[in-house]
């Protein structure tokens, strides 16, 4: 099936955060506060598809303050934290509360723990600067990194395809 195809039929759009919401680099403060750096032009990309119809989600296996904070802003319609490497589960139940099939998902991953979500999801994306495993379990890999544009490029896209 092509990338179109995939892109038309996604009803909620998951997000991996650290190395695709973010670069992947984390800050801690002089009291071990976690700070992390979002794309303006991602956050931009996620409205428009939200503006298309197509609610989003996070999915992460760390928990974060700032992560919260950026989901609020951002107007996630899920937002699941602290799932560790073992995201399945979450993102079953996020299935079941959503009320759509994986088949009707896309996923952003970039790392190892992120290949069993990927391969479950209709449509699965990786940045640029993941991991080679998720490159090539990806259906679409974008141009752009995470946290560099990456969410933009697929957010594009997607509001392309279902505009068609």
């Amino acid at each position: 099936m092509k990338i179109a195809e995939r892109a038309r039929r996604v009803r909620l759009a998951i997000f991996d955060v650290d190395g695709v919401l973010t670069d992947g680099t984390l800050w801690f403060g002089p009291k071990g506060e976690v700070m992390k750096a979002f794309n303006i032009l991602d956050g931009h990309g996620l409205k428009l598809l939200q503006k298309a119809g197509v609610p989003t989600a996070i999915l992460s296996g760390r928990k974060s303050a700032a992560v919260a904070h950026r989901a609020k802003e951002l107007s996630f319609a899920h937002v699941i934290q602290g799932t560790g490497d073992d995201k399945v589960p979450a993102f079953e139940r996020l299935l079941k509360k959503a009320g759509v099939t994986a088949e009707q998902c896309s996923f952003m991953g970039d790392d190892i723990q992120d290949l069993s979500v990927l391969g479950r999801c209709g449509l699965a994306a990786a940045p640029a600067n993941a991991m080679d495993a998720v490159k090539e379990a990806a259906h679409l890999v974008t141009r752009a990194s995470g946290g560099r544009g990456a969410v933009r490029e697929f957010c594009d896209l997607v509001v392309r395809a279902r505009a068609r």
